[in-house]
């Protein structure tokens, strides 16, 4: 059992690797990278993936770095 509070599955908003990649202004590469290093979690639907629209927006938080 996970200790987190989890969204009920319904309410999760999964993005697909083109939608990711366009929000992100990357590649599809890069995005399929990312969920096989294990650093953008996603779920596996046939031979396709789709990533939690809030994962996507975590990682970025994560990821952002101050200029200066």
């Amino acid at each position: 059992m996970s200790t987190k509070p989890e969204r009920a599955l319904p309410e999760v908003r999964f993005l697909t690797v083109s939608e990711v990649a366009s929000a992100m202004r990357v590649s599809k590469m890069t995005v399929y990278r990312l969920v096989h290093a294990g650093n953008l979690p996603a779920v596996r639907v046939g031979r396709s993936f789709r990533v939690p629209e809030k994962a996507v927006h975590e990682y970025l938080r994560d990821s952002f770095v101050e200029a200066g």
